[in-house]
């Protein structure tokens, strides 16, 4: 390595943490990048990995198409945690001059790599670290199928550049080709064009045609097999998940059809999920044309596919039109909230649709609740510069977003709406937005500067004030009301017996969990269970609902059915809040490290480094 930015280096090394954040500024309009694509920007590119399981590494090399759009002397990209062996430029065999700057605890360390004016191409190669914090690297025991390892990358927010150098930006979009190396036993997709089925050569070849932005760079490799649910969208499963998981989800094509007779054609090509394995801990992961999901959607009932609708959703709002920098996030889930639910409605329903709205104005009061009413992150444009993206991923993006979209329905009516956002997609295909760009658009086009119906809609203080509007559309769902009602009258007396059969749902029966007084005796809680057999129920949503009342109320009758549960799922949403509840009390903190000691092997690190805290003391 030649260090000919050396004095560079020096200079940002001695700054405070200011200073440096200063300096990670004016890389970028960015602030989670040290890319100045405004200088030269990557277009296309090219990678090769080696996957090494016994080492849990990543090795390879990345090559990519650039432009230089100002005639600058270097390019830089975003990297942390990776070991750079060499770089070269266009195709030459020599190696070319590069530096790496300091350390960002954060964002990692800017690789300024010296170009010409007539460089096109940019080649390092390099390898991750065993820890890198996208690479999940799974053994035989965190798998459904117990014989064969596993790995999944999670990119977003900012975790592509921990296995792989890029301009590291939800601004920035490219094509890719890859060719990856794996076992001879196991099977490589991407958030790309994927095979279907295993080769004894164990090389895969990728393409992605269609120009994304980093954090939807993805990867699983694992002991996967394929069935197709109709000609355009499919289910990838460890074998003995694949059954289960192709009818959980064989409304796929149905959600795909509804999807593009609201808002456009699907422009991706296929649509498949691929199922990973228990110890996932996220929910679903929106990769081009290969949704990640947990597998505790499948519920044996097809009562949790709305995951899949949000994802799906995820192919217009996020892949298609993106936000350009996390402080944008709102523009990405906000609308997909909004599609998903538009999807439920013509699919199962608009009663269905309804219950999930609620559920959402729920989850929004509790986010609320628990950051403050008057908390800048309760704004939907958020100023996230200096902190860890993630910290804005919250059902403020996902539920006031929705809400916000919701309102502008109310005041201009469905017809206009639906318009306005299918043209919205159509004009903004493969292209990253901000929040300034989206309200000039909507002004435009939506609102058609009549500032009476601005102001009655009060797209500032939805947008850029903390809080909830006073105007906020009103969730309202029949079902629920009766919920309501019922759960009023137990206060004298819990009379559960025949509910069941007005209660269908998993919506109405979680609702009623979450209504449930937060202290009931062991007979009540015997009897309600007794109607619903909520301790056995296969839906993970209604089981962690429930085994928090079952702690709280030390109802045993329930506790092998949570150790179960804790043992097999890696979910952090439901696992982390029942570890937490029963570390409420000596007695419950005993339990819970017994049954974790158990448990703890079958979890991802993002959810056992949390539970390591909760339980240490």
């Amino acid at each position: 390595m030649k260090y000919f930015f050396l004095l560079l280096c020096c200079a940002l090394t001695s700054c405070s943490q200011n200073k440096r954040l200063a300096e990670v500024n004016q890389y970028s309009d960015d602030p989670h990048s040290f890319s100045k694509p405004s200088e030269v920007q990557v277009k296309h590119l090219d990678l090769n990995l080696q996957v090494d399981f016994d080492k849990k590494l990543l090795t390879g090399k990345a090559s990519w198409t650039i432009a230089n759009l100002s005639g600058a002397d270097s390019i830089i990209f975003d990297t942390r945690g990776l070991e750079i062996e060499r770089v070269s430029l266009s195709d030459s065999t020599e190696n070319a001059e590069y530096v790496l700057g300091p350390e960002d605890k954060l964002l990692g360390k800017a690789l300024k790599i010296k170009i010409n004016k007539d460089t096109d191409r940019v080649t390092v190669w390099y390898s991750t670290s065993p820890d890198a914090a996208a690479v999940q690297w799974l053994n035989p025991q965190q798998t459904a199928g117990k014989k064969h390892p596993f790995l999944f990358t999670q990119s977003q927010a900012i975790l592509a550049r921990t296995w792989l150098p890029c301009q590291d930006s939800p601004g920035i979009r490219f094509t890719y080709n890859a060719t990856v190396s794996v076992p001879k036993d196991l099977l490589a997709i991407m958030s790309a064009e994927n095979p279907l089925k295993k080769n004894e050569a164990g090389i895969y070849q990728f393409i992605q045609p269609k120009a994304i932005p980093s954090y939807l760079m993805a990867l699983a490799v694992g002991d996967l097999e394929f069935k197709a649910i109709d000609d355009r969208t499919g289910v990838y499963a460890e074998p003995v998940s694949l059954k289960a998981a192709a009818w959980e989800f064989a409304d796929m094509g149905k959600m795909v059809n509804s999807a593009e007779k609201l808002y456009g054609p699907y422009q991706w090509g296929r649509y498949d999920v691929v199922v990973l394995p228990p110890s996932f801990p996220f929910g679903g992961m929106e990769n081009p044309m290969l949704t990640f999901v947990t597998p505790t959607v499948i519920a044996g009932d097809r009562s949790l596919v709305s995951l899949i609708a949000h994802e799906l959703a995820h192919s217009w709002s996020g892949n298609l039109v993106t936000n350009a920098t996390w402080d944008d996030f709102w523009l990405n889930e906000g609308f997909t909230v909004y599609f998903e639910r538009r999807i439920v409605e013509d699919v199962y329903g608009e009663e269905e649709s309804k219950m999930q709205e609620v559920l959402g104005h729920e989850a929004l009061k509790e986010t609320m609740a628990d950051l403050g009413h008057s908390h800048e992150d309760t704004r939907l444009h958020l100023e996230l510069a200096g902190r860890d993206p993630d910290e804005g991923m919250t059902d403020i993006a996902y539920e006031k977003g929705y809400f916000f979209l919701r309102a502008l329905e109310d005041a201009v009516g469905r017809e206009r709406m639906d318009a306005f956002l299918k043209e919205y997609f159509a004009k903004h295909a493969f292209q990253s937005l901000t929040t300034e760009q989206f309200v000039t658009y909507l002004d435009q086009h939506l609102l058609n500067g009549d500032e009476a119906l601005r102001a009655k809609i009060s797209v500032e203080e939805w947008i850029y004030k903390p809080g909830i509007p006073a105007g906020m559309p009103v969730a309202v769902s029949n079902q629920f009301s009766l919920i309501d009602s019922v759960v009023i009258a137990w206060k004298k007396e819990v009379r559960s017996e025949g509910l069941k059969s007005h209660l269908k749902s998993a919506n109405e029966q979680l609702y009623l969990i979450k209504r449930l007084p937060q202290s009931l005796s062991v007979s009540d809680m015997t009897k309600i269970d007794q109607e619903f057999g909520f301790t056995q129920s296969g839906n993970a949503e209604l089981n962690a609902a429930w085994f928090l009342h079952a702690i709280r109320n030390q109802y045993q009758v329930a506790n092998p059915a949570i150790e179960e549960f804790l043992i097999r799922v890696g979910r952090r949403k439901f696992i982390i809040p029942l570890y937490t509840e029963m570390a409420g009390t000596d007695e419950g903190k005993r339990w819970a490290k017994k049954v974790y000691k158990q448990a703890r092997p079958n979890y991802h690190s993002v959810s056992y480094n949390t539970i390591d805290d909760l339980l240490e003391n």
